[in-house]
Formats: C-alpha cells, sequence, structure tokens
C-alpha cells in the first residue's frame, strides 16, 4: 500500500529539489508554508518558510554531495565535515540534521536530513515521534521511493495514531475531535507549544485541510474492526471495554509501550508489558495514560532536538527563527484576545 500523496507536485517543488543531491527515498514539503492554515491568507502563505524533510539511505555521501553543491547552507559545523555531520544528525536529538533559513527561488526554506533506517525506526516504534508526528498529518510526498518497509512503515504510522486517538477519546466522537487528537499527538508535551508555537497551531491546521486528512485516514477507519465510522454524518463509535482497549494498547508501537510500562509498573516488580497492558486496560484513566506516555517522548525529543538545532543553525540564524515563531504566538493570541 502506497501513502496517499497530494498530487501536482508544482514547478517550485521540482525546482528546489533539483538544487539538492537526488539520492533521496522519501522527499516531502509540509508545514504553513505548504498548506493553509486557518486565519492565514494565500498572500502571507507565499511569505511563510517551506519546510523539508529528505530521508537518505548514506547521510555520510548525501552531505559530502551536498556540502560541494550547497556548502553556504551550513553553520560553522560544515568544518568538521561530512561524517562529523552525519555522526550529529545520527547520535543527538531526534536523529534529523536541519539546515535552515535558506534562501531558493525566492522563498526560504528549511530542510532536515534522517537516514532512511532511522525514519523507519521512528515509524514504527515511535522511538522520538519527530518526524513520524509530522507524518500523522498531511504533507506534500514530493519523492517516494520503492522501498517496501518505508512504504509499510508509513502506513504503519497512521494506523498508530488511529489507535492511540481511539484509547483517548470516549466511546462516540465526531470526525473533527479524532482529527483534532491526531494532529496533537505531536505536539503533546513539546515544551515549544508553552513559548514558541501558537496553541491554536492543532485547531488551525485541521479546520482547513479537513479533506487532506480524509484522504490519510478514511482507508483505514473504514477497515478498522474496533469502529463503526459512519463518515456521511461525521461520527464515530469505538469498542471501549477492556478486551477492546487491550487490544489497542498491544497494538501500540513499542516505545509507547514501554513508556506506559514505567509510568504504572512500580520499580522492582519487573512484571511483563502484557500483563502491565491488561491492567491499564481496566482503568478508568487508561486515556490520560496513554496522554502521559506519548508526552515523555515529545517532551524528550523535542528539547534535544531544538538543542541540536541552535547548533547546525547557528546562533544567528537560530535567534532570527526562534523570533518569527514568537512573533507567530504572539499574534496568534492577539487574535484569539476579545
Amino acid at each position: 500500500m502506497t501513502l496517499p500523496a497530494l498530487q501536482n507536485t508544482s514547478v517550485l517543488y521540482r525546482r528546489i529539489l533539483s538544487q539538492f543531491p537526488q539520492d533521496i527515498s522519501l522527499a516531502f514539503a509540509y508545514g504553513s508554508g505548504v498548506f493553509k492554515q486557518n486565519g492565514t491568507s494565500q498572500g502571507q502563505m507565499g511569505k511563510n518558510m517551506l519546510d523539508f524533510v529528505f530521508a537518505v539511505d548514506d547521510p555520510v555521501t548525501w552531505h559530502t554531495m551536498n556540502l560541494m553543491q550547497n556548502r553556504k547552507h551550513y553553520s560553522v559545523l560544515k568544518f568538521l565535515g561530512p561524517r562529523k555531520i552525519s555522526r550529529i544528525q545520527e547520535e543527538h536529538g531526534a536523529g534529523v540534521y536541519y539546515n535552515t533559513l535558506v534562501p531558493v527561488d525566492g522563498r526560504i526554506m528549511k530542510y532536515g536530513v534522517i537516514s532512511t533506517d532511522s525514519l523507519i525506526d521512528d515509524l514504527l516504534h515511535w522511538k522520538t515521534m519527530y518526524i513520524a508526528g509530522r507524518l500523522h498529518k498531511p504533507v506534500k510526498i514530493l519523492v517516494q521511493g520503492e522501498n517496501g518497509k518505508m512504504r509499510a512503515a508509513l502506513v504503519g504510522n497512521l494506523k498508530s495514531a488511529v489507535t492511540a486517538s481511539f484509547l483517548m477519546l470516549p466511546e462516540s466522537f465526531s470526525e473533527e475531535d479524532l482529527l483534532l487528537q491526531i494532529a496533537g499527538l505531536s505536539y503533546a508535551g513539546d515544551f515549544r507549544m508553552v513559548i514558541g508555537e501558537d496553541r491554536s497551531k492543532v485547531a488551525n491546521i485541521v479546520k482547513e485541510n479537513v479533506q487532506h486528512f480524509r484522504i490519510l485516514y478514511n482507508n483505514i477507519l473504514q477497515e478498522c474492526p474496533q469502529v463503526v465510522y459512519k463518515p456521511q454524518q461525521g461520527k464515530l463509535e469505538v469498542d471501549k471495554s477492556p478486551e477492546g482497549q487491550f487490544v489497542q494498547l498491544m497494538a501500540l508501537p513499542r516505545t509507547l509501550q514501554q513508556r506506559i510500562t514505567r509510568l504504572v509498573d512500580p520499580p522492582g516488580k519487573n512484571r511483563d508489558v502484557e500483563e502491565i497492558l491488561l491492567q491499564v486496560a481496566q482503568d478508568p484513566d487508561c486515556g490520560s495514560v496513554v496522554q502521559q506516555g506519548i508526552s515523555s517522548i515529545v517532551k524528550s525529543s523535542s528539547i534535544t532536538q531544538t538543542a541540536k538545532g541552535i547548533a547546525t543553525a547557528g546562533l544567528l540564524k537560530s535567534l532570527s527563527y526562534s523570533t518569527k515563531k514568537l512573533q507567530k504566538m504572539w499574534k496568534g493570541w492577539r487574535m484569539k484576545t476579545p
């Protein structure tokens, strides 16, 4: 199964991609420069930064070529060479190396580089949820290779987002409730939602992009045996019995199961994961425990990746980027204030 892609990749994206090494297994664009958000005009969209992620099979080779083609994109870390840059990418933060505030074809872009193996690992197991979380929401797929594991992991990640959201929602809920829950997964526990991001961000993303979300999730909801999905009415009913919740908990990504286990199991007991999840499935606060588990994953990866971003972007670019984020947060706050 192929992840649904938004068609009609524009000339702009093709021109941008042509300026980078072509050994890319997956490339996608995301964010407010690509998708309209509530309260943003088309004119404002054209001024917003374009966000990209490139998954590459061999980061050392890719950075070697990119340093030759686009040396100016890198901070002072370029003097360390491609091997060290790749080690920083792989061993710190969420496994992503970002170059930001890069001028290209009259726009400003930010692009993250992640190894194909690291991306597949995050999609399947939610080790950091940093890129997996971005792929819970609509993205513009620009390049997708023939890697079968990648294709399966992309769809598996969407199924995991649905399962986790079911556990945090009541027995009956609206399609909008589900989409808000899914879109909010990767922001739960993110310290940047306290300072640095517009707190209306999740609602703004969903409101203007319901149709794009449906492209991603419609088939998954239609085929899921644990939910009654009524698309015409925009209503869903999910199995909230202990048995149903246990099946859902057992289907969650491995890292999230481990985080839930740590929250529930007192030190020294060392019960197995299945036994603990059976206990959680019968707990009236099951959804809250799942929420805490997700928050703990997102919190740690958002802090470490942001710290790494200061080094990979350089101090001046980091200050400029942070200032723009704070301005967006202030604007969102002012719009909500009567």
